[in-house]
């Protein structure tokens, strides 16, 4: 047996290989632009009171009164969530995007619900911390080859 015999499993239906190995390079991407496009309806909220969001006004209230934070967050908070998830999705300046978007997860997670628990249900830190998570990955490893940062031939 060969060590590529070893490192390559064999799946349980053989049909099924090779739907898998068609579609194994658009895996990455499809998790990068659904983390985009999951970011966005919350920075429209924040910035433009889409989707029963509260508008920058509100939403800047909300950050101090509740929260304790500069009212000024909110804005920065609704930018990187809305351009940040839109060039996430469209994977352009991925590094530098997902970075700032690992750095608002995280102030989220310390500052907001850390408090509450593990269970988003209950406001807890479960899915701003998996988000974070994902945006690290791409902080890693980029925006990978269906990229608008590989169409240009720009890696930041």
């Amino acid at each position: 047996m060969t060590v590529a015999a070893l490192s390559s499993p064999r799946p349980l239906i053989p049909a099924v290989g090779a739907l898998t190995r068609a579609l194994t390079p658009y895996a990455d991407p499809m998790v990068r632009v659904t983390a985009g496009l999951l970011l966005m309806p919350h920075g429209a909220q924040k910035l433009f009171g889409l989707f029963g969001g509260y508008g920058l006004e509100a939403t800047g209230q909300f950050f101090a009164a509740k929260l304790g934070l500069p009212a000024s967050l909110a804005l920065v908070a609704g930018l990187i969530e809305f351009f940040g998830g839109l060039f996430l999705a469209l994977g352009l300046l991925t590094r530098p995007v997902a970075a700032l978007v690992v750095g608002l997860m995280g102030a989220a997670v310390l500052s907001v619900h850390l408090g509450a628990g593990f269970f988003w249900t209950n406001g807890g830190f479960e899915y701003p911390l998996f988000w974070g998570i994902v945006a690290l990955s791409y902080v890693i490893r980029g925006g990978g080859a269906y990229s608008l940062d590989a169409r240009i031939g720009r890696e930041f």
